[in-house]
């Protein structure tokens, strides 16, 4: 079995490249993931797959961090699916490929690759991680404020219908409608309420 497997990490981000990719190669399992890079919990689709996969399947992926983001776990990931006998076939980067590895010369400059593509991989995050790290601190020195604004003013509604869900059993629900608002709403304004007022 020939299984290409497409990720990105958020639900926002659209998995087209990746499946226009797709388009150029043969498989018989296409498998589509909107999940994190960062470990392998949540990873449901790549898991399933996984676990269906057998000695003599083949693994399609666009590029090494589709197995992840973190060094560990992409290198443990990969000899992981060795020792499965899973053929990884990486497209950026053919030198990777695992299939038909009967060369020792090319299995060793594949390992050695593969070893510095991992790291860097990590290298990268970490990096982008201490951008991000370095650009709150400069923000917090020059006041930025983060997450969302206190409110200064609950509506009178809210304010009424808080004080009789406390002081009754009456529930969220009810409590919300005689806020006018829907309960979501009115959950995060008595959760903003409580923080402001404990």
């Amino acid at each position: 079995m020939i299984y290409f497997y497409v990720r990105v990490s958020s639900r926002t981000q659209k998995l087209d490249r990746q499946l226009d990719k797709a388009k150029n190669y043969k498989y018989d399992v296409l498998v589509e993931e909107k999940a994190s890079g960062k470990n392998f919990i949540g990873r449901e689709k790549y898991m399933g797959m996984k676990a269906q996969m057998r000695s003599g399947d083949v693994l399609i992926i666009h590029s090494l961090d589709r197995l992840g983001r973190n060094y560990t776990e992409i290198k443990d990931e990969w000899y992981k699916l060795n020792r499965l006998g899973v053929n990884v076939i990486v497209l950026d980067m053919d030198i990777l490929n695992s299939k038909d590895d009967d060369d020792i010369t090319k299995k060793l400059i594949r390992d050695i690759v593969f070893e510095l593509l991992a790291y860097f991989a990590q290298k990268e995050r970490e990096n982008t991680l201490q951008r991000q790290k370095e650009g709150i601190e400069s923000a917090r020195k020059r006041n930025v404020k983060f997450g969302r604004p206190k409110i200064t003013k609950f509506p009178k509604k809210f304010l009424k219908a808080y004080k009789f869900y406390t002081e009754t059993s009456i529930s969220l629900t009810y409590a919300s409608k005689l806020a006018d608002m829907s309960t979501s709403t009115f959950y995060d304004y008595k959760k903003r309420y409580e923080a402001q007022h404990s």
